[in-house]
């Protein structure tokens, strides 16, 4: 299969990712440019901060000029315009001051919000299997703290640069029109100010920069590992390594965190440095030329020699936005590299235009593999026709599904050997299977490759059609998947089954639970709003199992494949459990698999399907193997 490029839309890249060497690069500066506001929300605060600095450095020249020439004790109408400005000065400042941090937030958080969504979007597609590389602690931060770092980018690079660079150049010219000398030794100084501080703030500080990002999901990682398995690190006496590891890798975190704060201290003192050097040049030049007919007049001397200082504390923030520049590029590369460049071949990608399945209506009556789009659609169409003369949903009408595997095997991105190949399985609406086979047959390869979480060699169709040629979504609202560790929000029993339906009613989330028998522990534990723990903590394993099952049925997928669930279950509750899955989804004459290692009573189940092991070993140590029916 040929390499596959990623296009994301959602991030607004109208060229696909390329694999050129440099496309890791350029991925990172489409997510820089997407974590900079457009420029309609951007100048507002441009146009503030750089009123704000300008009107600091204004109300130093003003409060200097007034103070020396009211010494002089002139008329008080001379001092008047002064007085004013001083007034006008240090109020607009704090206007402009509060107008920018207003704007330029509300700017940046608003592009966040894009741009966040952007990236969730970019890694739907490649969901589950194509993260499979990067750790959960550390994915988790990428997402939220690496993401969140890209708000300095017009925060603490873009605009800094910008209003202490114009702020700069108009300071300049302001001294150099009363002073020329003067004004050239400001500028001589800034540049050298702004150079030095860069260059040594980078020597000290720069690979601090780049560590800072990846030693926080390090970190994040394992703090994940302990918490998530503090009961058996515990009881192996595993912990005490853990812990040494994870302090370890804190003190990795705080000596590069220390790194950092030595170049911003020496980029604070470099920049006072040459701020005196500024005072004091404009001091030595201004006295010679002090008095005199034609000579400097001493308010405009002091203005020339004072207002270096103001424009310094602006300009400070160069050196600064350098550091933050390092930062946030390292966040936008970690950010980009979430998800591949190009779409690994194992990764299912929706065809241009897909084929789309009605919901609910598709044939069933022609031969395995015979069934064309216009049988299809003509039936999907009576389907539609009989619901309408009935007054009844078409989204209700009772059709069956066919599912038919020939030859299909699929592996994991990265891996050379199939996860499971060779599976040949007919699965009709009614069909009860029991998929069985040693550990790391690949049974879960291939309820992931059922629900195109993975792409497949061979054929899968669904009703005569190929599901590559069908949108991914409409595969997954036919073929419905209950994994073996079923995720539970932290949240309401209530809310763990609105996720599958949010229209039910409480009638129908109590006759749902009927189902799975959780009618009475549902009851016992306060009803629908009891709380069921971070992943279910707070419920046994069966438990989560049989709510898990009651949201699938809740969705109402035709075709219902669940993933080993007896494997948190103590052997006395495995069998009522298969017993009422199998007896549930029965109910509604849909299709289950069910993929467990635990046998399965002949009367429960139509069809058995064992996956026998060869060799070669998955991602998970599974072994690769082939399929037998029976």
């Amino acid at each position: 299969m040929s390499e596959r490029k990623m296009i994301a839309p959602e991030l607004e890249l109208q060229q696909p990712i390329s694999p050129h060497p440099d496309a890791r690069g350029r991925a990172t500066r489409d997510v820089l440019s997407l974590a900079q506001p457009r420029p309609r929300w951007f100048l507002p605060g441009l146009l503030a901060g750089v009123a704000s600095a300008v009107m600091a450095v204004l109300l130093l020249a003003c409060s200097a000029w007034l103070i020396t020439r009211a010494a002089e004790m002139p008329p008080i109408l001379f001092l008047s315009m002064a007085v004013v400005g001083v007034r006008a000065f240090a109020l607009g400042r704090s206007a402009c001051r509060y107008l920018e941090r207003l704007t330029s937030h509300d700017a940046a958080f608003r592009q966040l919000a894009e741009l966040r969504l952007g990236i969730f979007r970019r890694i739907v597609p490649v969901s589950p299997a194509g993260l499979a590389g990067t750790g959960r602690g550390d994915l988790l931060t990428r997402l939220v703290r690496d993401v969140d770092d890209l708000q300095d980018l017009p925060l603490r690079v873009v605009q800094p640069l910008l209003v202490a660079g114009i702020t700069a150049l108009l300071s300049v010219v302001g001294v150099w029109l009363l002073l020329p000398a003067a004004g050239l030794t400001l500028l001589v100084c800034l540049l050298l100010a702004g150079v030095l501080g860069t260059v040594f703030s980078g020597t000290l500080a720069a690979r601090a920069d780049r560590e800072l990002a990846p030693l926080r999901g390090a970190l994040a990682d394992e703090v994940l590992e302990i918490v998530e398995n503090l009961d058996v690190l515990t009881a192996f006496d595993a912990l005490s390594p853990r812990l040494a590891a994870l302090a370890r890798t804190d003190e990795r975190l705080r000596r590069a965190s220390l790194r950092r704060s030595v170049g911003v201290g020496v980029q604070s003192a470099i920049v006072s440095l040459f701020a005196g050097a500024a005072t004091l040049g404009a001091l030595y030049l201004g006295i010679g030329q002090l008095g005199g007919p034609g000579g400097l007049l001493g308010p405009a001397l002091v203005v020339a020699v004072l207002v270096p200082m103001a424009v310094f504390e602006v300009f400070g923030m160069i050196p600064l936005a350098a550091g933050a520049w390092r930062q946030v590029r390292v966040s936008a590369a970690r950010v980009a590299d979430v998800v591949p460049q190009t779409v690994p071949p194992e990764i299912p990608v929706d065809a241009t235009n897909p084929q789309h399945l009605r919901p609910c209506i598709r044939a069933v009556d022609a031969a395995p593999g015979q069934a064309t789009d216009q049988a299809t659609d003509q039936a999907a169409d009576q389907a539609a026709d009989q619901a309408a003369n009935s007054n009844t949903d078409p989204a209700a009408v009772s059709v069956d599904y066919l599912l038919q595997l020939t030859d299909l095997g699929a592996r994991w991105p990265g891996q050379a050997e199939p996860g499971v190949s060779g599976v040949t399985l007919r699965l009709a609406a009614g069909d009860r299977v029991h998929l069985a086979g040693p550990s790391g047959a690949g049974k879960t390869t291939l309820a992931q490759t059922l629900v195109r979480f993975l792409e497949y060699t061979g054929s899968y169709q669904i009703n005569g059609v190929e599901a590559r040629l069908l949108a991914q979504a409409d595969v997954r609202r036919v073929v419905g998947l209950c994994e073996q560790r079923p995720w539970l929000f932290d949240d309401s029993i209530r809310q763990n089954l609105l996720f599958a339906r949010d229209t039910a009613t409480d009638a129908e989330l109590g006759a749902v639970l009927a189902r799975v028998g959780l009618a009475e522990w549902t009851a016992r534990r306060g009803g629908l709003e009891a709380r069921v723990g971070e992943r279910g903590a707070l419920v046994s394993g069966g438990q989560a199992q049989r709510i898990a099952l009651a949201r699938a049925l809740l969705a109402d997928f035709p075709v219902l494949i669940v993933d080993e669930p007896t494997a948190n279950v103590d052997s006395a509750q495995a069998d009522a459990l298969v017993r009422d899955i199998l007896s549930a989804a029965a109910d509604d004459h849909r299709a289950v698999l069910l993929i467990s290692h635990t046998p399965v009573p002949d009367a429960l189940i139509t069809t058995r399907v064992t996956l026998p092991a060869t060799e070669g070993v998955n991602p998970c140590g599974a072994v690769r193997g082939g399929a037998a029916t029976s």
